[in-house]
């Protein structure tokens, strides 16, 4: 059986140097110097020093053979979404981010898959890219932030984009955006809090706006083992009971799934027991220290896990996403 880790971040191979061969066309500019190059977007943010491990593929298939991980679903970095560009421009990025990242995962074709990036500032745009991908490049689905810029992602505009996930059954894998912090201890609980937050109220979002009442079909993976939503949806319940007219959000979550990056057994068996374990999925947030790049080893110290729940976990659950794409 194959073991997937769908959480894992790169930048693609070729992308800074076709960022720095033409500085106009895609918006974004190589800041080479000091601590490592960094990626400043027109009219946008400048995004942290790029992390050499992110662009260093033979390296990484040594980790992951000491993780026992057999094939990374390969995503962008949250910081390269580029959703501050404008529209034209916006559709350009993402189609040459796209194509390095499908020549990436070609030069490894048996241990990499990818998830696109698509230019979500423009919902028509994003479906169209995200088709592309899939159906001609060989994706197998998508990478999103959890807002873009402002907007909400339960926000109805968004709908193309959503219309064209469901259509493909393709999975949508929701990623918290980074949002600098003031250095020190702020910058910790902007990761360690901020972020699950950031997962949980973009699900608010989608749940409470009818995204999944709308397109029941769309496949979403949540990270970070989906933030504090398992923790939180019966809440929501209550939330809306006798003042909603919407099914309760529990029940809209029956194609959600959520990666395991939860770093205690005891809790990854209690998000099992809560989600059941074919909706749990092996993740790592590679190459990031704050992960957890030992996954099946947590697995293993999951108390009273059966064998048919680790083959789920492992491998066979996003085998099983993977053969529902429609392409």
């Amino acid at each position: 059986m194959t073991i997937y880790d769908v959480h894992a971040h790169c930048v693609p191979l070729g992308l800074l140097d076709e960022l720095r061969r033409d500085r106009t066309a895609f918006g974004a500019e190589v800041l080479d110097g000091g601590s490592g190059p960094r990626i400043s977007f027109a009219g946008g943010p400048t995004t942290r020093p790029v992390r050499a491990d992110l662009m260093e593929f033979e390296s990484r298939l040594v980790d992951m053979d000491e993780a026992r991980v057999d094939v990374q679903i390969l995503s962008s970095w949250i910081d390269l979404t580029g959703y501050g560009l404008p529209g034209d421009v916006a559709v350009r990025y993402a189609r040459m981010f796209n194509d390095a990242l499908a020549n990436t995962v070609a030069g490894h074709s048996d241990r990499f898959l990818g998830l696109c990036n698509v230019p979500l500032q423009d919902p028509a745009a994003a479906a169209t890219e995200l088709v592309r991908a899939v159906v001609d490049e060989g994706f197998v689905g998508a990478e999103i932030a959890t807002s873009v810029e402002e907007l909400p992602l339960g926000d109805p505009g968004l709908d193309p984009f959503w219309a064209a996930a469901a259509e493909l059954r393709c999975p949508i894998l929701i990623h918290p955006s980074y949002v600098p912090a003031a250095g020190g201890h702020l910058d910790l609980i902007e990761n360690v809090v901020g972020r699950p937050a950031a997962t949980t109220t973009a699900m608010a979002h989608i749940v409470f706006g009818g995204v999944l009442e709308r397109f029941p079909e769309l496949r979403l993976v949540l990270v970070h083992g989906g933030g504090f939503v398992p923790w939180q949806v019966a809440r929501w319940d209550q939330g809306i009971r006798g003042a909603a007219k919407q099914s309760p959000p529990s029940s809209q979550l029956g194609n959600v799934y959520h990666d395991a990056l939860l770093f205690d057994p005891k809790v990854v068996g209690y998000l099992i027991d809560w989600a059941g374990a074919d909706r749990v999925l092996l993740g790592t947030d590679y190459p990031f220290p704050s992960g957890d790049l030992r996954p099946v080893d947590t697995l293993d110290a999951v108390a009273d896990l059966t064998d048919e729940q680790r083959r789920a976990i492992e491998g066979e659950n996003v085998a099983r996403l993977l053969a529902g794409i429609c392409r």
